[in-house]
C-alpha cells in the first residue's frame, strides 16, 4: 500500500501551497500559477513562475524512492539523450546544484522520503490528444528507434535489471497471480490465451539486446503541428521505466499504445514499424513475436492497472485507464495474428528511410 500513498498527497490547497514552498525551498523560484497532472503512481505539478516560464515538479512515489540509484541513473539519462538531440525533459538544478533532491514528506502516515525533479516544460500536445497522419506514424516509430540507439549501457548494469518489476513485458505471465481483478469478465479468457501464447512462442525466441525506455506510450509523446496537418515529435516523457530488455519491445510497445482509443490506427501504426525497421531491422523471429508483444503489454495495462485500482479505489484515473485497454484487446484478439500482421507489414512496406 505505501507505493500508492504519493497518490493521495498534495490533493488540498493547502498541499498545493506546499508544493509551491518547496520549489522555493529548493529551486529558489517563485511560482505564480499551480496545477495537478495526470499520473499513475507519482505527483506531476504543472507550474508558472513569476517570469512565465512553465516547469513540471514531478514528485516520485516512496517505493521508488527509495532506490537512490536507479534515480541517479535515471536523472542522467534525461541529460544524455536530451544532449544528444532527443527531445527529452531534462532536470534543473537546485539550489545546492543537484538534478533531483530528496525530501521528507507527511502525506498523513508519517513522514516519509520522496525524490523531487523540477523538469522543464515541453510545449505541444500529446499523442493522446492529437490526430496523426502516417507520415507522422512513421516518424513516431524512428524517434523510438533513434532513442533506443541513443541509450547508452551504465557501468550500474545491475541496476537496470529489473526482473521482478510488473511492469517489464518479460513478466507477462506474472499476470497470473493477479486475474481475479478481472472479476469473472468475459475479457479474462483472451488475457489467459495472451499469457498462454506469450509462454510458448516469445519467450523461447527472445532475449535482452539493449537498454529501452519501456513506456513510450500516448501520453509519454509529444508532438507539434508542423505544416499540411502533420506534426513532429517534440517531447518524449517520463524514463521512470528506463531498464534493459529487448529491442523489439521498444517498438511493439509503441505500436500499442499507438493504437488506444483510436481504432482507425490499429493497420496504421504499421508505418511505426516502418519507422523503427529505418534505422534498425527486426529479425524474423522479432517480427514474428510483434503481434502477441502489443497483445501482453495491452493485457498488462489492463491487469496491472485494476490491481492498482483496487489497491487505491479513490484514484479513478488508473480505473477508467485500465478497462479503456478492453475494447482494443478484443478487436486484436478477434482478428487474430495473421490478419493484423499482414495489415501491418503491408502498411509498412511503402514506406523508405527518410
Amino acid at each position: 500500500m505505501i507505493f500508492f500513498v504519493i497518490l493521495q498527497l498534495m490533493t488540498s490547497e493547502s498541499d498545493l501551497a506546499q508544493a509551491t514552498d518547496l520549489t522555493q525551498k529548493l529551486y529558489g523560484r517563485t511560482v505564480t500559477k499551480i496545477s495537478t497532472l495526470p499520473s499513475h503512481v507519482d505527483q506531476n505539478f504543472l507550474m508558472v513562475d513569476k517570469e512565465d516560464t512553465k516547469y513540471i515538479l514531478k514528485i516520485i512515489n516512496s517505493e521508488d524512492s527509495k532506490n537512490d540509484t536507479l534515480l541517479e541513473l535515471q536523472t542522467l539519462a534525461l541529460s544524455f539523450v536530451h544532449q544528444n538531440g532527443i527531445p527529452a525533459q531534462k532536470a534543473s538544478p537546485n539550489i545546492a546544484g543537484q538534478l533531483m533532491s530528496m525530501e521528507e514528506i507527511d502525506c498523513g502516515r508519517g513522514a516519509q522520503t520522496f525524490c523531487m525533479r523540477l523538469l522543464n516544460y515541453m510545449p505541444g500536445k500529446t499523442i493522446a490528444e492529437s490526430e496523426l497522419t502516417m507520415q507522422d506514424l512513421y516518424h513516431v516509430g524512428r524517434t523510438a528507434a533513434t532513442l533506443n540507439k541513443t541509450l547508452v549501457v551504465s557501468p550500474n548494469l545491475d541496476v537496470l535489471q529489473r526482473e521482478d518489476y510488473i511492469w517489464c513485458l518479460d513478466n507477462v505471465a506474472v499476470m497470473e497471480g493477479n486475474l481475479s481483478v478481472l472479476d469473472g469478465d468475459p475479457i479474462q479468457e483472451v488475457v489467459e490465451a495472451v499469457i498462454g501464447q506469450f509462454k510458448s512462442c516469445v519467450v523461447p525466441v527472445l532475449s535482452f539486446t539493449g537498454v529501452i525506455h519501456r513506456d513510450l506510450n500516448e501520453g509519454n509523446i509529444v508532438v507539434t503541428p508542423v505544416d499540411s496537418g502533420r506534426h513532429e515529435v517534440s517531447g518524449i516523457l517520463d524514463f521512470a521505466l528506463i531498464m534493459n530488455g529487448c529491442c523489439v519491445f521498444e517498438v511493439a510497445i509503441t505500436m500499442a499504445y499507438m493504437m488506444l482509443d483510436k481504432p482507425s490506427r490499429v493497420d496504421a501504426v504499421g508505418a511505426v514499424l516502418a519507422g523503427w525497421e529505418s534505422l534498425m531491422l527486426l529479425s524474423e523471429d522479432e517480427r514474428n513475436s510483434l503481434f502477441l508483444l502489443a497483445l501482453g503489454r495491452l493485457c498488462q495495462s489492463l491487469v496491472n492497472g485494476l490491481n492498482q485500482a483496487k489497491i487505491n479505489p479513490d484514484h479513478k484515473y488508473l480505473l477508467t485507464t485500465a478497462r479503456g485497454r478492453i475494447p482494443l484487446i478484443l478487436n486484436l484478439w478477434e482478428r487474430g495474428k495473421q490478419e493484423v500482421e499482414r495489415k501491418w507489414f503491408s502498411v509498412a512496406s511503402p514506406f523508405s528511410v527518410n
